[in-house]
């Protein structure tokens, strides 16, 4: 199957992939396609944020039971011709993986692949963001909680807030789309709500809130102290007019322009699931288990099956098997599981 040539670098020369033919784009059983993969390229990270991992982190796998960037860009290819067309990579801490530019610059030469974006925290990625840019990368995640150096500190347990924010301006300085993570903890950094707000006051920066989730790798809680709504409503009390965006579909934040700021607000309701049914997204871990939400202990074991001798045409299939047993929504998937959750997000992939 010869597909038409999508090159990020104009130097580039994009060679064409030999890709099983006859593979049609997947639905669910309540119709949502697969058009997004979130793949996490390693489960270790140089933070200790406490909403993600405990002081003394976790046990990570053995490097040899992560997927190696051969298996990932094969995998990629195959969840291409199933209709993926943007993927996210993850950690972990993406860029404290070795060889990971490397990897990136064979990514982007995979046809039809039209966006490639990255989430990190910003700690190690500074000075490499003008290759991103020349390679093509689509879009960044900083994960940041705070504008405050000490608070940063105390949440992270590490002292990485001038690393951090010397990623934020070279994003932006190289003009490469940027979001902010700030995840939403009562007691931690509610105060730095509308800080962190009025940095889309002159950037072109895209502030997104997102409720805290129960992947800290000691297990779920039952309730949040601080959901959307009370999000939303310290944003309207302390800010110029805000105005709601189209919620767009495949995305998990509802975002807002807020009058005389250049860039825009967005709330992501993690833990109260409201953008669920237009899910198009599936996670694949670091060490290759398939994950329909966030919410379910996975659904197939794709690192076996590449290292097994199973043929693209057989994983297409299984995968396709895999996300027909997709739930309605995340809190149906959390329903049906067997065991709490007790993962970090550092193992699922942030």
């Amino acid at each position: 199957m010869q597909c038409k040539t999508i090159c990020f670098c104009t130097t580039a020369i994009v060679k064409r992939l030999p890709i099983f033919a006859n593979m049609d784009k997947i639905l669910d059983s309540f119709g949502r396609p697969l058009q997004y993969l979130r793949l996490a390229v390693t489960d270790r990270c140089n933070l200790r944020c406490f909403y993600c991992m405990p002081a003394e982190g976790i046990d990570y796998v053995p490097r040899q039971e992560l997927l190696s960037y051969e298996e990932m860009l094969r995998l990629t290819r195959i969840f291409v011709q199933l209709g993926v067309t943007k993927i996210r990579l993850t950690g972990g801490e993406p860029f404290v993986r070795h060889n990971f530019y490397g990897f990136l610059k064979r990514l982007t030469k995979i046809e039809g692949l039209d966006k490639i974006a990255i989430t990190t925290n910003g700690s190690v990625a500074s000075k490499h963001i003008p290759f991103l840019k020349e390679i093509g990368i689509t879009s960044i995640n900083l994960s940041l909680d705070t504008l405050n150096k000490e608070k940063f500190a105390e949440i992270t347990r590490r002292d990485f807030f001038d690393q951090a924010m010397a990623t934020y301006h070279s994003v932006l300085d190289a003009g490469i789309k940027l979001s902010v993570n700030m995840v939403v903890m009562e007691g931690r950094n509610i105060e730095d709500i509308i800080p962190m707000a009025m940095l889309t006051k002159n950037d072109a920066v895209t502030v997104r809130y997102i409720e805290e989730m129960p992947f800290n790798g000691k297990g779920a809680r039952n309730t949040i102290g601080y959901n959307h709504r009370k999000i939303l409503e310290t944003l309207e009390s302390n800010l110029p007019v805000l105005f709601p965006l189209t919620f767009e579909h495949g995305t998990t934040a509802q975002e807002y322009s807020i009058d005389g700021h250049k860039g825009r607000v967005g709330i992501i309701a993690a833990w109260s699931r409201t953008f669920c049914s237009s899910c198009n997204r599936i996670r694949v871990t670091a060490t290759g288990q398939m994950k329909n939400c966030l919410y379910d202990n996975g659904v197939l074991n794709i690192k076996r099956m590449l290292t097994d001798g199973s043929s693209d045409k057989m994983i297409c299939e299984a995968i396709k098997a895999g996300y027909s047993k997709k739930y309605k929504n995340g809190i149906e998937a959390e329903a049906k599981q067997a065991n709490p959750i007790s993962e970090s997000m550092s193992s699922i992939g942030g």
